[in-house]
Formats: C-alpha cells, structure tokens, sequence
C-alpha cells in the first residue's frame, strides 16, 4: 500500500536550517521505495532551498496535510499538529522535560502516533540515528576556537560562517597548538566526532596510563571511557553493563584526570542516578588543572558542575568562576572557560542533513514496507492512534497528568 511522507517546515525559534532528509537522498529514497510518496513542505529557512527538491523531481507544497507521515527535525509546535498522523521528531519529552509536557499531551489528545527520533534503537536499546557525530564535530572545533581566542593563540571563523565540514578542517589546518593535554570523554557518536577533530589536528593520542603519569612536549589527547572516571564503591573491580543498568553502586574517579588536564571534552552520555564527572567543591581543589570545557552533553547543573547554563551559537563561550560559582567573562583570571551550545549541529546544517537522511534511509523507511521486521518501528513508538502510550513509555503516565 503506497504511504505518503512529509518533509515538514521547521517552526521552532531560533530557525533550525536542518532537515531529515536532502534532496538528493530523498531521490534515492524515492528509487529505493516505489511505494513510497514523498512530498515537500516549503520552507525558506531550510538549508536546501525548495528550488533543490523541485528540481529532484517532488512537489514541494504549502499545505502538505495529505501525508500518512511528517518527518521534522524539531519539536512541531502544538497549534501546527495535524491530528490521526504518524510524526517523527525529536520531541524532549522522554525524559518528562517539564517545557514539552503540553506537547505530548496534545499528541495524545490529537491520537498521534509520535516516533522520537531518539528512540529509534536496536534491540539492545543502542541508539541508530542522530546528529551525535556533528555534535562532536562541531563542539571540539569550537572548544579550540575559545582557547585561540582567550590565549590569543589564533582565529578561528565561526562553523556557521563555514560551507561544510570540509572548509571547518581547512581551517583547522592552519593553526598551532600548545602542548596542552586534552580529555576526551565517551566512547558513542559524539565522542567519535570530536575525536575526528583531534585526529585531524594530528594530535597523538596516549593510553590512560601515560595520560595520567607523565608530561609532554606536545599536544596530547586521551579517549577515556566510563569505567575509567567511575569506580565501584566497595573496590571491586567494576562492569561497564552494570553500570549502564544501576550506576548507583559507583563514585567519581575523575579528579586524577582533572589533575592532568588542560581541555575537557564532554562527550559522554549521562544516565540518571550515575555519579557527577566532579562537583563545585571538587572545582575548586588546587590540583583542579581543567581550564576550558567543551561540554557537548550539556546538562545544566549536572555531572559536569562548571556547566551552569546553556550557551547559544551567537554567544558560545562565558567563564565560570570555580570559587565563587558563577558566571563571569571567558577570560577572566581564574576561571574555566566553557563551551556549551547545546543544538551544535545546526551549525553545520548541510552535512548534518546529508548524515542524518543516510541513517533515516537505512533503518527506518524499511521498517514501513517490510512489516518493521527489527521491531524499529514498534520500540520507538511513544503515543499510539487511541491517545494511549505504548506499552514502552508507559513510565510517562505521570509527566502526562502533571504530577
């Protein structure tokens, strides 16, 4: 049976340019998948202009309610919903985020069939798609941007500025680093982003062991995963898997690191109920070395404490002040200097889109037309066509009625 797909409109504030698919894999979509309609929702803040999917050969509308399915990038605003359809975006309400509670109410009072993109897992709940890698990208590019300008080192151009991820290396390609040492923390997407950043820059990478026992003549970096910045309580020798299940059986290893570094990378996912990376107090220990924070994960007044609010594209960078906990100028004597723009994909649109509709191509437009085989389809679903939560999200029940 032929199933019509929207690309939408983004309608949120600050325009968001990304889409989740470009034209050129929607013709590849399309020639995949003859049982498959697409169609345009026109849009003159998109990345790809109209003119780009007309030409690939689809109608680009005003008015796209006839589709079976809407495919965003970010939350739709309630007024805009269209009731009866299925709806994939990202929609931060899976972790009872107080400012979308109305949201999701009005899915289910609208008997929407919501797919969040970030439930969209294997089997073993590993996440399948996403912009993790641009995140990545982008986040330790602009971590290097804060130190060129708060040592006055060098000048690097803003990545929304740039053309694509291609013109973001070229310009890395003409700086110099210190010999600083560098944390990189996680091991999924993100991570593996900034690590593309370090790797390009020709930054050696060093083992644990030497990361935290020795000093160098050059810029060094170090990739550590979960098990080395936690450790189990009564010192045991602790499980990556267990801790992922019930971290609470774990403390903070991290101020060995933070003893040994200059820039930290936050790359890692943060669970509920896992220790803090390292606390206010623990910032303002005299051995306390890190002094710039790329914090890509960005939880406010969570694991990594210097991280006291979000940052914004137009305004990257501001300083936190570890003795007096506050906010003060990226410069200023003392401080740690952070970064923590928490949409940094959308500074690189382009690419991100092209990455974003390859993934989207490879596991979720099958799962419509061989009858969701991998399940994709059943364990991302969040609100059902009845007004009910599925079985999976049920644990939303009281962030819907307010409680």
């Amino acid at each position: 049976m032929p199933i019509t797909f929207a690309i939408l409109k983004e309608r949120k504030n600050p325009p968001d340019r990304r889409v989740v698919f470009s034209p050129e894999k929607l013709k590849e979509a399309a020639l995949q998948f003859p049982e498959a309609h697409f169609i345009v929702e026109s849009s003159d803040i998109r990345v790809f202009p109209d003119t780009a999917y007309a030409e690939a050969g689809f109608k680009v509308l005003d008015d796209v309610s006839e589709a079976d399915v809407m495919l965003g990038v970010k939350e739709v605003p309630v007024e805009a919903l269209i009731p009866n359809k299925k709806y994939f975006y990202f929609s931060h309400t899976i972790k009872k985020q107080p400012y979308n509670r109305k949201l999701l109410v009005a899915m289910l009072d609208r008997n929407i069939e919501m797919f969040d993109h970030e439930t969209i897992v294997k089997q073993s709940g590993a996440r399948l798609i996403g912009f993790g890698r641009y995140a990545g990208l982008v986040g330790a590019y602009n971590g290097f941007r804060a130190l060129g300008i708060r040592d006055g080192l060098f000048e690097l151009p803003k990545v929304e500025h740039l053309t694509d991820l291609n013109a973001v290396k070229a310009e890395l390609d003409k700086i110099k680093l210190p010999a600083i040492k560098i944390l990189l923390t996680g091991t999924g997407k993100v991570a593996k982003g900034a690590k593309e950043i370090l790797d390009h820059l020709n930054i050696k990478q060093v083992s644990d062991a030497l990361y935290l026992t020795s000093q160098f003549t050059e810029p060094v970096y170090c990739m550590a995963d979960v098990m080395e910045y936690n450790r189990r309580k009564d010192g045991k020798v602790g499980d990556k898997y267990a801790f992922y299940k019930d971290p609470t059986p774990y403390e903070s290893n991290f101020m060995p690191y933070a003893s040994e570094t200059d820039f930290f990378i936050a790359g890692h996912f943060y669970g509920n109920n896992a220790p803090y990376l390292f606390t206010r107090d623990d910032a303002k220990l005299e051995n306390f070395r890190i002094n710039l924070i790329a914090d890509i994960s960005c939880d406010i007044d969570g694991p990594v404490a210097a991280t006291i609010k979000p940052s914004t594209i137009a305004d990257p960078f501001y300083g936190y002040d570890p003795q007096t906990e506050t906010e003060v100028t990226m410069d200023a004597s003392g401080c740690i200097t952070m970064m923590a723009v928490d949409n940094l994909p959308c500074e690189l649109p382009k690419d991100a889109s092209e990455g974003f509709g390859e993934m989207f191509l490879e596991y979720v437009i099958p799962a419509f037309f061989n009858n969701d085989e991998n399940g994709i389809l059943k364990r991302a679903k969040i609100t059902d066509s009845s007004g009910k939560l599925t079985e999976r999200f049920k644990y939303l029940s009281d962030y819907v009625v307010g409680k």
